[in-house]
């Protein structure tokens, strides 16, 4: 059976089991809030044998406050089913800009207690750089699968989580988000929303992370995250998406005690009875 041994995956090791039968790869690509076009001229090719997961509209609890709040377990183990997925499946999940919205599937993977998930270094960019196979659409022809959720509690946090950590030294927050926008400079991209960031958080913005459409080398992240590998690390952003992303660097660091705040800014910032600071 296909196993991955690492939180993520070379677009040379993806092409060499592209044809396993046990390989499900899943393009998890969603537009930028802040609407940038910066988005890889793919031409709507997408790799070859992908299945799309919409995580905005499928995979996140629409009827929730908040946008992309987590499914319920029961919930997100009926849409995994649809979309083909089974427990001895080996998922492989990219998006078309290298990392935007790619680790949050992973993280909702591993979230579920499904282990057996990577995300693609680079994704899109680095496979049509290459000239990898592709296609123009995703691929529907699959069998309903029998994914199991075996839901981690804490992986995801509410904000009273987030309130309860402010005195404890041995928690730390880190924002995904722009400098600007952590400082307040910024007006945020979602009308209404109150500009700066949680108290004693720090500013870490995903960019930070990566090189180019990769992630920086195991050792760059390393370094990145270093005096951090005792504490328990909880990360944030503008609605959970690219606080997956700091997350899935902190797994490759070797940080064990993580979570990500699923409601992030967006609910931190709309809560008129919470603190912020610029």
């Amino acid at each position: 059976m296909l196993k991955v041994s690492s939180p993520i995956v070379s677009v040379h090791w993806l092409y060499k089991n592209l044809n396993n039968p046990n390989l499900i790869v899943i393009d998890a690509t969603m537009t930028k809030v802040s609407g940038c076009d910066d988005i890889v001229d793919s031409r709507q090719l997408v790799i070859k044998n992908a299945r799309f997961l919409d995580i905005k509209n499928e995979f996140s609890d629409t009827a929730a406050p908040f946008p992309n709040t987590l499914l319920s377990p029961k919930k997100f183990e009926e849409k995994a089913q649809e979309l083909g997925i089974n427990n001895d499946n080996c998922v492989v999940v990219y998006d078309n800009y290298g990392y935007y919205s790619c680790a949050r599937v992973w993280w909702m993977l591993k979230t579920m207690g499904f282990d057996n998930c990577a995300v693609l270094d680079g994704g899109l960019p680095s496979w049509l750089e290459v000239d990898y196979p592709a296609q123009k659409l995703h691929s529907r022809k699959h069998k309903k699968g029998n994914f199991k959720e075996n839901y981690l509690e804490g992986m995801l946090i509410n904000y009273k989580n987030v309130l309860n950590s402010f005195e404890d030294k041995d928690k730390l927050i880190f924002d995904a988000r722009s400098e600007s926008r952590f400082l307040g400079a910024e007006p945020e991209p979602r009308e209404g929303l109150r500009s700066g960031h949680i108290p004693n958080s720090k500013s870490l913005p995903y960019t930070s992370l990566l090189e180019g459409a990769k992630l920086k080398s195991v050792k760059e992240l390393q370094v990145l995250f270093s005096g951090y590998q005792t504490k328990e690390l909880i990360f944030t952003c503008g609605s959970g998406v690219t606080a997956c992303i700091l997350a899935l660097g902190a797994e490759i660091a070797g940080v064990k005690n993580k979570s990500v705040y699923d409601g992030s800014w967006t609910e931190w910032g709309s809560l008129q009875e919470l603190p912020i600071e610029n």
